[in-house]
């Protein structure tokens, strides 16, 4: 997961880069005022997504897999832990019947 976050973030700051490269050499029009860095920052924004979306579909399923794999284990350990408290709940009631 944290590798597929450095590359999306690899690819913003890349992205960022040729931005403001084509900015300051006039290429790409500049924000109004003191918007200039915001402007570079969102329009980065709007060309890393789809480049992240396409270029990282292998590193994208490789993480969700092991989020569905930690999703999974958390679900069989709470199912564990309530088992055993059900466990130790019905030893607790037929001791308290019994007496």
């Amino acid at each position: 997961m944290l590798r597929y976050t450095l590359m999306r973030l690899g690819i913003f700051a890349g992205c960022l880069v040729v931005v403001w490269g084509l900015v300051y050499s006039g290429l790409a029009p500049r924000g109004l005022g003191a918007s200039n860095g915001l402007w570079m920052v969102m329009l980065a924004l709007l060309i890393s997504a789809p480049l992240s979306f396409v270029l990282l579909r292998g590193e994208r399923d490789r993480a969700s897999v092991q989020v569905v794999r930690r999703v999974d284990r958390m679900k069989a350990n709470i199912d564990a832990n309530r088992a055993q408290e059900d466990a130790a709940d019905d030893t607790a009631r037929v001791q308290g019947q019994a007496s």
